[in-house]
């Protein structure tokens, strides 16, 4: 059992995983943006993603990119009913506005395209974890309340234990972010800040491991 947050994200069983930082999500021109939704709660999370995912690549640590993309093939009725006369047209495939914003992954690392608010429904996400023996993912992304939320609920049920990162994921309102992160901290995980975790991740960099690791040889 894992009960600190040092032993949570452990690099050697943890993954960081990065929701929907797309355009149509984050910038202003986005469908978000477009349809009167304040994005700038989304866009403030850049800055602490960023750093996030720097200190855990240093560490080995996995990351992971999930991206919403839609298209007529995905696009059930419950989907369109739902999204009707709001921002039905958000992520298709190919625009502009399912493009990355803010972060970019690196060659190697792992994309996850989804169709659903969860990264875990009928993806390969949960294969992929267990096969790299992950034991805690870390959540990151927009929206805090939906497909963020979702992800670390699927994750939690699944039997990963859940880090969700208060000032890296976002909103379009305070309540909305405040209310998930209730729901989390009652029933699925625990909400920590970047620098909680960062200030828990191992000093010591792959590139030292390696270099370690080849001296003793």
């Amino acid at each position: 059992m894992l009960t600190s947050l040092a032993e949570k994200v452990d690099p050697k069983h943890t993954a960081l995983l990065v929701i929907d930082m797309q355009n149509d999500f984050c910038h202003d021109e986005g469908a978000l943006g477009k349809h009167g939704y304040d994005v700038k709660r989304v866009q403030d999370i850049v800055p602490p993603m960023n750093r996030l995912i720097a200190e855990a690549r240093r560490t080995g640590m996995p990351v992971i990119f999930a991206r919403a993309v839609h298209n007529e093939w995905t696009d059930s009725n419950p989907r369109k009913e739902r999204h009707l006369g709001k921002y039905r047209s958000n992520c298709q495939e190919g625009t502009w506005g399912a493009e990355w914003y803010g972060i970019a992954p690196e060659p190697g690392e792992q994309i996850i395209t989804k169709n659903r608010y969860s990264a875990f429904i009928n993806t390969n996400l949960d294969l992929i974890l267990r096969s790299q023996g992950i034991k805690t993912i870390i959540t990151t992304g927009t929206s805090t309340d939906a497909c963020v939320e979702s992800t670390a609920r699927d994750g939690f049920m699944l039997d990963y234990y859940v880090v969700f990162v208060d000032d890296c994921s976002g909103a379009v309102t305070p309540e909305a972010h405040e209310g998930a992160l209730r729901a989390i901290k009652t029933h699925f995980g625990v909400v920590v800040q970047s620098k909680d975790i960062i200030d828990a991740l191992p000093s010591e960099t792959v590139a030292n491991k390696v270099q370690a690791a080849a001296q003793k040889a």
